[in-house]
């Protein structure tokens, strides 16, 4: 288990190097910053001294051993829009994509199980065909449009569901959420359903192909041979083990739906870190950009280690050491 952390702890160490050198990288093709900050009214002159007291002439290498060494200290700069520690605007904007990201998760969970396994225990039956067909369909379609018509028959059309915007919150534990307001979930329902729309006919897929291959398994026929029930085949045997490769791609795209709430963000005005990073991207708010890609991909980061961990735990003819028990 130590030797496994440890692994893993320097392999998060050089993949956040990495992400970070390139998030720094691209910031100095995104424009220029003193445009949004000063105006058209400051003369050159006066924008050439600004831009040294900022720092920005310095050579690459300077401005990212500088970076560097602030961000080890947990200071990733300052919004130059909002005038405050880009860690903190982030953090305030967090909570509500988390929240979005959960509930799309929520739907995808206790959609994609039932009919990935229900298509795998009847292959041959009509909806079945139904079932593979939506996913075939959902695929194909980009979560925006998803979103565009969604709103435009849930909201515009019938007026049952709002069209934008977050609703109202309550505060339980700490987490400060439109889960414990019917508001705040009357909101929630469409942005997470364009959300879970990306992995849901995905994971469909798996949970079906994951089911087919386990009940063709020997331990499965071995169970049938002893007269067990049918249903606790499917759910007791086969089933445990569908979960393990579904975990696994689960796990990571947790950090995929992160970074698809931009869209869906975007098209229903919701105020997560994906909206955010947008508008930072049009006022060139560079230390945002950079502390935004930074942020995603130590999400990335931690949430696949604990798969790791958790892969051991589900399996337990699985060491996380990488070796067959």
């Amino acid at each position: 288990m130590v030797t496994f952390l440890v692994k893993r702890l320097v392999q998060a160490l050089i993949v956040m190097f990495v992400i970070s050198l390139v998030a720094f990288a691209i910031q100095d093709n995104l424009g220029d910053p003193l445009r949004e900050l000063v105006g058209q009214s400051v003369s050159e002159a006066e924008r050439d001294a600004l831009r040294d007291e900022m720092g920005l002439n310095d050579p690459f290498i300077t401005k990212y051993t500088r970076f560097v060494g602030q961000a080890l200290q947990g200071d990733l700069g300052n919004s130059y829009f909002f005038k405050r520690p880009v860690v903190d605007v982030i953090l305030d904007k967090l909570g509500a994509t988390l929240e979005l990201v959960v509930g799309a998760a929520l739907i995808i969970v206790v959609v994609s199980i039932p009919l990935g396994v229900y298509a795998a225990i009847h292959p041959k039956s009509i909806l079945t065909k139904i079932i593979m067909g939506f996913s075939i369909v959902g695929i194909s379609i980009p979560v925006f449009l998803t979103a565009i018509m969604l709103m435009y028959v849930f909201s515009i059309e019938l007026g049952w569901l709002p069209s934008y915007g977050r609703g109202e919150t309550a505060n339980w534990l700490g987490w400060e959420s439109g889960f414990f307001t019917l508001d705040g979930l009357a909101h929630l329902v469409l942005p997470a359903v364009s959300l879970a729309s990306i992995m849901l006919p995905l994971f469909i897929r798996l949970v079906r192909s994951e089911m087919l291959e386990a009940l063709g398994t020997e331990y499965v026929k071995f169970a049938r041979a002893k007269g067990l029930p049918e249903n606790k085949v499917y759910y007791q045997h086969a089933l445990k083990n569908t979960m393990l490769p579904v975990v696994t791609v689960g796990g990571v795209q947790i950090g995929t739906m992160i970074a698809y709430t931009i869209l869906t963000e975007t098209v229903f005005q919701w105020p997560g870190m994906g909206f955010l990073f947008l508008e930072a991207i049009n006022r060139v708010d560079t230390p945002l950009i950079t502390a935004y890609v930074i942020f995603v991909g130590l999400i990335f980061v931690v949430t696949n280690t604990f798969v790791d961990l958790l892969y051991g735990l589900i399996n337990p003819t699985v060491n996380i050491t990488g070796k067959e028990a």
